[in-house]
């Protein structure tokens, strides 16, 4: 549980959606094994917002770039998910955008294994998110997976996803 009393931290991620013949494909990241937080975690490209950052778009685009290896001047933001709160207590902006061809993902190998693509097609449909819950601290919590061939996408990242999906496909 997070206490009453504790603001949010904030963070952004950036939702790349990526052109290809094949139809848009969403960017996503696997966390390194080893890391003390949300290691071996399926997560889009993102992290805190900094004091150096100028707002939620620009601390999306420096943490791709860290993360990722991709530079800005292959992405361009579109738009915003609903702003999602972790059960960490980050309060995450997920800045939507599409990534220009050309760009060459390099993980920084300290923090992400792998950069990905997962067909944006299969993440849309609502047959692929499945409801999961898991007994943590005293509490029953309920959240998304959308397992992908070997991958195990859930959590926030899910949730973020499904948040896409209602925007997207959900009558208002």
């Amino acid at each position: 549980m997070i206490p009453a009393d504790e603001a949010p931290k904030p963070a952004a991620v950036l939702v790349g959606l990526v052109p290809r013949e094949s139809g848009l494909n969403l960017l996503l990241t696997e966390r390194q094994p080893h890391l003390r937080r949300h290691a071996g975690q399926i997560a889009f490209p993102g992290g805190r917002i900094d004091d150096t950052d100028a707002d939620a778009v620009a601390a999306a685009l420096r943490e791709t770039e860290e993360e990722t290896g991709i530079a800005p001047a292959f992405i361009e933001p579109i738009g915003f998910l609903d702003t999602y709160l972790t059960s960490t207590n980050y309060r995450v902006v997920p800045v939507v955008a599409v990534l220009r061809p050309g760009f060459t993902a390099v993980p920084q190998e300290a923090e992400v294994k792998d950069v990905f693509e997962v067909p944006l097609a299969f993440l849309m449909d609502p047959a692929h998110h499945e409801r999961h819950s898991r007994d943590w601290q005293g509490h029953t919590r309920y959240y998304y997976a959308m397992p992908w061939n070997e991958r195990y996408i859930w959590g926030a990242t899910a949730g973020m996803i499904r948040n896409l999906y209602r925007l997207m496909y959900e009558s208002p």
